[in-house]
Parts: C-alpha cells; structure tokens; sequence
C-alpha cells in the first residue's frame, strides 16, 4: 500500500528555484530541436551546431548550479548511494511509495546519467564529421581515428541512449501520476511541492538568480571561446 501523498492544505514548500526551473525547460526545448534538425540535417545542421553549443552551455551552467544553487538542486542532497536506489526500487514493486521533497534515489541518478550523456554528446559533436553537411569546430584538434570514432558515437549510441533516456523519463512521470498520483511536472512549473515535514527550502531570491546568471553567462562563454578555437594547422 502506498503512502498518502501530502494534502492540499499542506503548505507549499520551494523545492526548486527559478534558475533550475528555466534551465530544465531550456534543455527541453533545445533536446527537442536536436531531434529535429539531426532528423532533417542538410540545411539545419548549423540550426542543430547551434542547439548543440546551447546545450553544452546548460550543462555546464547545471554542474555549476549543483555546488551554489539552490538547496534541493544542490548535487549534496542527491542520494546516490546503491542500496538506497534497489531499496526504493523494490518499495516501488511493493506499492509503498513515500514521496521526496526533491529528487527520489533513482531520479538523482536519472538527472546525473542524462548530464553524462549530454555531456558526451556534446563534446562527441564537437569533433565529429559527417562528411557531408557538418564539421565539428574542433575536429581539426583530434586524429582521424578520433573524429571518426567520435562521429560514430554521436550518430549511432549517443544519440539512441538519449533517446532512451528521454522514454524512461516520461514513462516514469505517467507511472508516478497514475501509480501514486504524484505530479512531477507541475513542481517544475511551480517550483513547490506539499510536504508534511518542515523541510529547508530552496532560497530563490533576487541574488540567487543574479548568480545563476553569472554561472550561465560564464558557461556560455567558456562554449563560445572553445568552439572559436582556431583550427590546427590555420595561420
């Protein structure tokens, strides 16, 4: 038997800030838009090198924001531990469900393995060569062997494991919904959840969204700097 879920009347607690809020549906929009101009290629691809360096910015900016963001964003409150992940696993088969004011076990690990794969599909793309309609701004930077290796990744794994990720995401959301009737995607509009514990909840103040901008102002930065590399062997 599942736990009940908190009640209405219970007060809202800010479980994820502004900046965390933004940078989720940023990434969605932009994952999306990679679908489609990788699908479409040709005349897209600079549309899709594009999405990519935007991509490669949030992900940087959420590996900054982990450390200084707000405080259920912050990789601190992340469970990771094994045991804690197969423990929730078999609450789940069991139908007892206790629901997290953050991220629940299999969701932190959820949100660390799609930075990952992010990551190296980013940096995969960075270097990659079609041979037809794209070049990577660094693929001059790496041999052959690499870039072909990395254009491989990037068109035959990297780009299937984040679309299975991106299933295994949205089956989990319908599953809490229409398992436990808890509603990820509204707390991601929001910011808040209903608890019935006092839990600490995110600081969302004007100076914490001024730092976000900071860290994404830097991220973006650090993407534009490296992809304006010039090529090895340019005078």
């Amino acid at each position: 038997m599942s736990h009940p879920l908190p009640t209405e009347s219970a007060p809202p607690v800010r479980v994820w800030d502004l900046p965390t809020r933004l940078f989720h549906w940023a990434l969605v929009s932009c994952v999306l838009g990679l679908i489609v101009t990788g699908n479409m290629g040709g005349d897209m691809m600079p549309w899709h090198a594009r999405l990519g360096f935007t991509v490669l910015s949030l992900v940087l900016f959420r590996l900054a924001w982990g450390f200084c963001g707000g405080h259920w964003s912050r990789f601190t409150q992340f469970d990771l531990h094994p045991a804690k992940a197969l423990a929730y696993v078999r609450s789940i088969r069991l139908g007892v469900h206790s629901p997290q004011i953050g991220h629940n076990p299999l969701g932190a690990w959820s949100v660390c393995l799609v930075l990952v794969l992010l990551l190296l599909q980013t940096a995969s793309g960075l270097v990659a060569d079609d041979e037809i309609a794209f070049t990577g701004p660094l693929s001059t930077w790496v041999s052959g062997g690499s870039v072909s290796l990395a254009t491989w990744y990037h068109k035959a794994v990297g780009k299937k494991l984040l679309l299975l990720w991106i299933a295994m995401h949205l089956i989990a959301m319908v599953f809490h919904r229409l398992r436990f009737g808890e509603n990820l995607v509204s707390a991601m509009f929001s910011g808040n959840k209903t608890s019935v514990h006092q839990d600490t909840p995110s600081h969302d103040r004007a100076k914490n969204r001024w730092l976000a901008f900071i860290c994404l102002l830097l991220s973006a930065t650090l993407v534009w700097c490296l992809v304006n590399l010039p090529s090895v062997g340019s005078p």
